[in-house]
């Protein structure tokens, strides 16, 4: 929250909720998760927004999860969740609840609008229409679910069922680079190669995916340069070698582009980056090196 607040970035923050099964620690748990969420509250900073993070059904006990969605609807505040990321937690789940993960959620009460699910690989057709009928969104993480191996997104069994699909990255650790550029092109392509069907998330709708539909998933008036939004911009230097020849740019920006591409950054109307220098980087890359190196010797 410190470093969001100092960089001048908008976030959404949340202390991951863990409690393995255990009274003890569950309780630990949610006094840490509202002790952040009275921080970021404190802090009166309009960019910085705390969420509900429970980390899953396989670490997050029923009874942690039950105290979230009650929490949330007490502070309206938003939940992510990771669920259906791998076919081993759905039989795990069947096996464990006698239902599939989404099915298992439904059942206790937690589904509901300000649920965003991370991966949603593993669904049913039974589960898709309990995530329109609750009006959940899905966050897609090609990358990631490419390095673990977990599987695909049934895309387009989501979308016609009228469930909104918003691009994610995950972590660094199934990732590395979390850049945006890429993972629309590997979202797009990822869709294609699997379903052997060219046309299936073209370029613009996967432009909206990781734009507009992540805005509105987290209920920011942004996604779109109009009067009135917020003013979070990214300004691409055409001249890139990337971008060029530009018959189309939203299919260059998809398919092409990559991170470099930006020259500014604009966030609440400030400039964080012009001309590729943020301001105080190269400190922070030096000591990133400092503490890498640190760390890297302990290690051995």
């Amino acid at each position: 929250a410190q470093a969001a607040e100092e960089s001048g970035l908008r976030a959404f923050l949340g202390s991951g909720m863990i409690d393995l099964f255990d009274e003890n620690k569950r309780k630990t748990e949610i006094e840490a998760t509202k002790k952040f969420i009275d921080h970021v509250k404190n802090m009166n900073n309009p960019r910085i927004t705390p969420v509900l993070t429970p980390h899953s059904i396989y670490t997050a006990s029923k009874e942690c999860l039950v105290w979230v969605k009650e929490y949330s609807e007490k502070t309206n505040l938003l939940i992510h969740i990771h669920l259906s990321e791998t076919k081993k937690e759905v039989d795990d789940c069947i096996k464990q609840h006698g239902k599939r993960p989404v099915e298992y959620l439904e059942e206790i009460g937690f589904l509901g609008s300000n649920v965003l699910i991370a991966h949603g690989i593993w669904l049913d057709d039974n589960e898709i229409a309990l995530l329109k009928k609750h009006n959940v969104t899905i966050v897609y993480n090609p990358a990631s679910n490419m390095k673990l191996a977990s599987g695909v997104l049934p895309y387009e069994k989501l979308t016609k069922a009228g469930v909104r699909v918003c691009l994610g990255t995950d972590g660094s650790a199934s990732n590395n680079n979390l850049d945006m550029f890429e993972e629309m092109k590997l979202a797009t392509l990822l869709q294609k190669s699997t379903d052997c069907n060219p046309t299936v998330l073209p370029a613009k709708e996967c432009f909206e995916t990781a734009t507009l539909n992540g805005a509105k998933s987290l209920g920011l008036n942004c996604g779109a340069i109009k009067e009135g939004m917020l003013a979070d911009l990214l300004l691409i230097d055409l001249n890139n070698t990337k971008l060029n020849p530009n018959y189309n740019l939203v299919s260059n920006l998809v398919y092409s582009a990559t991170g470099d591409c930006v020259d500014t950054t604009i966030c609440n109307g400030k400039i964080l980056m012009h001309n590729k220098i943020v301001k105080g980087e190269e400190e922070i890359l030096k000591k990133i090196k400092e503490i890498s190196l640190k760390l890297h010797h302990n290690d051995n």
